[in-house]
């Protein structure tokens, strides 16, 4: 019986909460696998960068080469800037796959028909996507293109956010009119 019933219930889910939750593990392994690489094989070295530069620039102000200190705190600046940046998008791509997990085992309680649940579940698995990796092309490129990206994958986040919440209002109105 027991059986039957998981088969009846995956039989029964539907495909956007299909694709936050599967969209949301996918996430949450990419972010994972991204992580462990950046632990392995990057964070010591730009960590070991970030010290050089620090103690080089503390050793020119010693010997009072402004010259030298503004070289070295502006390689500081840099390092420690793509650093963040690295560490923000495994943190984001994370978060935002359990947000997806979360979203999806609830999202049978937004009243809206089951393609527009599927475009705001497509436009919460891309915004993921996209705004992390556009936190990571900003390592590559300190120029608009990669912030333009960061900001559109927030915008479909934020919309479909929006709009998940319409739908879920709307179906208390219309729990609280019947």
């Amino acid at each position: 019986m027991g059986e039957a019933s998981v088969r009846a219930g995956s039989a029964a889910m539907s495909g956007s909460r299909r694709l936050l939750i599967v969209g949301g593990i996918a996430l949450a392994v990419w972010g994972m696998g991204y992580g462990l690489w950046y632990a392995v094989f990057a964070e010591h070295q730009a960590l070991d960068s970030i010290g050089a530069s620090l103690a080089g620039g503390f050793a020119a102000a010693a010997d009072r080469n402004a010259a030298g200190m503004e070289t070295s705190l502006q390689q500081y600046r840099e390092a420690k800037y793509i650093y963040d940046r690295q560490v923000d998008v495994h943190g984001h791509w994370i978060g935002l796959a359990m947000l997806l997990i979360v979203l999806g085992i609830g999202f049978d309680r937004v009243n809206f028909s089951e393609r527009l649940k599927l475009f705001l579940a497509l436009g919460l698995v891309l915004g993921s996507v996209v705004f992390p990796l556009g936190v990571l092309l900003q390592t590559m490129s300190h120029g608009a293109l990669p912030r333009a990206i960061a900001i559109a994958g927030s915008a479909f986040v934020i919309a479909a956010l929006l709009g998940s919440a319409a739908g879920v209002v709307a179906r208390d109105s219309s729990r609280g009119a019947g």
